[in-house]
């Protein structure tokens, strides 16, 4: 009964404040304290209580109550923090402040009129540095979002509430809030902190309702238009990773560690996450997208480089001027992360997590999965990004594998799944990055024996063979809007193609199926920029014969084998007849879905993603730029180092301008494929009835400019050397059992027949402000659709994405 009573007297609450027509003054404390003092609401109950069309009515006729309402509350959690909290009742009404504000201040950003009210001064609020009886203008004063974000940081280092107190009495209280060093308080062990206090679910339970509220803060972004204008900070984040919060550096190795050191399964008992909650997985999961937030605002990664060359021990810090850092704190703190052991706690915590959905028991259903790894592989992106020590220290061991088998695992399972579309993307740029550097293609020579759930053929061979028969199965078995991910795709089998020393013929034959797939007239003759798929390929199996050829038998055996693929392409007609022969069969063809209807292989235990389920939502994404704007390409040199390559218009990827969007789901997948990207982006990409394809129609010029330039020169020797001895050797011994055949071509050599070999040629990750933009839309789309309970901004007015059911 009580709680029911304090239910209804919150709710009575509410309805006053909304039948109000008069301003209610904000020294009425007894009207003002209904919403926070003597009571308990649960956070789902009050935004059940709390209807989102009465906050807008509020908004609407008496937005003088509204602004009381946010400036009360925010009073109230500063009182609370200058009191210290000693007494239940004020956590309480902590709770009660921040959970009410949490619902309120969605329908604050979703009005331009009303979203600069935060940052607003309010007199009384003085900066930090000025005392309370200094004569200061009201220019001085602190705006609203200052008091609050400050408030909330010192919250949460709060003994008692949201960490253990060092104290033995509460008498200091006062003086220990106003004096703490909350880098004692840090909330787990690990990177700079070696303690680990005890487990206490309030305090978990208390941080992560703060993190709620401060994330709410921050998503001031999801309610403002896409620009891929990289100096358009968030106010909010730009604030609280400012010097001005003395609580950044604890707080972002508390929100560091704590995600890191997470362990889902603990002791291993079945079925223990199924009999008490684990308040612990709330709070990771809530730091882990506050942390990825406060990491989202730099204003480009050409910060990463200059911070690289800081010194980060504190000796060498008093000795050496440091290079200036960003004005953000957290990405500078994370770019300073250097220590061996700080380096593979990260790594470590995060490939656990990431292989944690991959673990098999005989129990169904006995472990505990957690379902935040695109939040894991955002993270996991930005130290690759912006702390290039741990991307090497990734990369010079076996480690990287334990990133690589998961992230192949997610882009296998959700190929088919339209509503994940924005994992597949990160997947694959994450692979990109890695793939720029020579170790990630050397490390992929590591056999693979795990046997992680995957409905792939069985094979026997390396993790690069694992890799290649991945993203075949994507290309040809993958959801339409995947299309514009194929140049990502082949350009990472070109970048590790140098440093493979032995395919698996079950790899061989997916990849002279993909050129076999695109090289078909029907599907050059589809778009302008199709035949750069075979490019790709082409440069992949000339890689693989210059640097890989004795160990690549199987390879060797198969383009042999498949001759009449290479023949054919050399030989593709030209003439104006025989492109409109081919473009009126085209017409009665059902699509680039006849990727599938070419692979005449049998795939054992192969089974289509499941698709989304009725009534999931997504979150669109903006469009990213193609291959060429997305990558600069390296030179390999003799003694292994890169040597830039200027960009050249005659590059075979210049025209490619691909695009990947969540436009509605009602519009034609043949539009979007071929929808010509504009550098720009500051609008949102949408797909129109006239396609790009209307204005483009293939003719012999074309096809001349393309086909002149292919480079068949190394495997037409290669054919015109072996093929005949091959022959000979099957006729004189009367071979019929591959298996000899592969011996013989693991004895021979091309040397001195084959052309001069061709240099390497990297294709590297480069930022730019189109895959900044579609980072911001991914990660808030993210944050929006796993903030279900309660659904902090549901039926809002979002801006920078659209929801769309499927």
């Amino acid at each position: 009964m009580g709680n029911a009573d304090t239910k209804l007297h919150f709710r009575k609450a509410v309805i006053q404040l909304t039948t109000k027509t008069q301003p209610v003054e904000a020294t009425d404390n007894v009207f003002w304290d209904q919403f926070w003092a003597d009571c308990s609401i649960a956070v789902q109950d009050v935004f059940a209580l709390v209807p989102a069309a009465e906050i807008r009515a509020v908004r609407e006729e008496s937005p003088s109550n509204l602004a009381t309402l946010c400036y009360k509350a925010v009073e109230r959690l500063v009182q609370c923090v200058d009191s210290g909290c000693p007494s239940e009742k004020e956590r309480q009404i902590v709770l009660n402040c921040t959970r009410l504000l949490t619902r309120i201040l969605p329908y604050i950003f979703e009005d331009a009129d009303w979203r600069g009210f935060f940052w607003s001064t309010i007199p009384g609020a003085k900066r930090s540095g000025q005392s309370l009886d200094e004569d200061a203008d009201e220019t001085e004063d602190r705006p609203l979002a200052e008091s609050l974000l400050l408030a909330i940081a010192d919250l949460l280092f709060c003994p008692d509430f949201t960490v253990q107190s060092h104290k033995k009495s509460n008498s200091d209280a006062l003086e220990e809030m106003r004096s703490i060093d909350s880098c004692e308080y840090i909330w787990e062990s690990g990177v700079g902190f070696a303690q680990s206090p005890s487990l206490n679910y309030i305090h978990d339970r208390n941080r992560t309702e703060l993190l709620k509220l401060l994330l709410t803060c921050f998503s001031e972004a999801m309610y403002l238009s896409p620009s891929s204008d990289s100096q358009v900070l968030n106010p909010w984040v730009s604030f609280f990773c400012s010097a001005e919060n003395r609580h950044a550096l604890p707080l972002f190795t508390s929100l560091l560690n704590v995600v890191c050191s997470y362990d889902p399964v603990g002791y291993g008992i079945p079925y223990n996450h199924l009999l008490s909650s684990d308040y612990r997985e709330q709070l990771v999961e809530q730091a882990l997208q506050a942390l990825i937030v406060t990491l989202e605002h730099e204003t480009g990664s050409h910060m990463s480089a200059a911070l690289q060359a800081m010194d980060c021990s504190s000796s060498n810090a008093s000795e050496e001027p440091e290079p200036a850092g960003p004005d953000n704190l957290f990405v500078n703190y994370l770019s300073r992360i250097h220590r061996e052991e700080d380096l593979s706690f990260v790594l470590r915590g995060l490939a656990q997590l990431l292989n944690n959905p991959l673990i098999q028991t005989y129990l169904p259903r006995s472990t505990k999965k957690i379902h935040f790894h695109q939040e894991l592989l955002i993270l996991f992106w930005k130290f690759c990004d912006f702390n290039k020590k741990f991307l090497f220290f990734v990369l010079k061991s076996s480690d990287v594998l334990e990133i690589l088998v998961p992230i192949l695992f997610y882009l296998n399972d959700a190929r088919a799944d339209q509503s994940r579309v924005g994992l597949m993307h990160i997947g694959v740029f994450i692979l990109l990055l890695l793939s720029g550097e020579r170790n990630f293609g050397v490390r992929l020579n590591k056999p693979y024996t795990l046997h992680v759930p995957m409905d792939i053929p069985v094979f026997t061979g390396t993790h690069a063979d694992l890799l290649i028969v991945i993203f075949h199965k994507i290309i040809t078995c993958g959801h339409q809007r995947l299309h514009p991910l194929f140049d990502c795709l082949l350009t990472i089998i070109v970048n590790i193609s140098p440093y493979l020393k032995s395919l698996s013929m079950v790899a061989a034959n997916k990849l002279l199926h993909l050129l076999e797939a695109f090289s078909t007239p029907w599907f050059l003759l589809s778009a302008p920029q199709n035949h750069n798929l075979i490019f790709f390929l082409l440069e992949v199996f000339n890689n693989i014969i210059q640097y890989q050829f004795d160990g690549n038998s199987n390879l060797v055996y198969t383009i042999i084998r498949k001759r009449n693929v290479f023949h054919q392409l050399a030989n593709l007609p030209t003439d104006e007849a025989s492109i409109q022969k081919t473009l009126q069969k085209k017409k009665k063809k059902p699509g680039i879905s006849r990727l599938n209807s070419t692979d005449g292989e049998s795939m054992e235990g192969s089974r289509p993603a499941a698709p989304a389920e009725p009534g999931t939502l997504k979150a669109s994404l903006e469009a990213t730029p193609g291959i060429d704007k997305i990558t600069e390409k390296s030179q390999v040199s003799e003694d292994g180092t890169m040597i830039a390559v200027p960009h050249s218009c005659s590059s075979t990827t210049a025209s490619r301008r691909r695009t990947i969007n969540g436009a509605s789901d009602t519009e034609s997948n043949s539009e979007r494929d071929h929808e010509v990207f504009i550098g720009s982006q500051t609008s949102r990409s949408r797909m129109s009835s006239v396609s790009s394809t209307v204005a483009w129609t293939a003719n012999s010029d074309w096809m001349v400019s393309w086909k002149s330039r292919l480079p068949l020169q190394t495997i037409m020797r290669l054919l015109q050397v072996l093929v005949p001895q091959v022959e000979k050797i099957c006729i004189d011994k009367g071979l019929t059992d591959e298996s000899e055949i592969l011996r013989f071509l693991q004895h021979g050599t091309l040397v001195g027949l084959l052309p001069v070999p061709h240099p390497i040629l990297i294709r590297k990750y480069q930022a730019n402000a189109g895959t900044a933009m579609w980072f911001r839309t991914y990660m808030w789309g993210v944050i929006y659709l796993l903030n279900v309970d309660p659904p902090i901004w549901y039926d809002t007015d979002i801006r920078l994405f659209e929801i769309q059911r499927i």
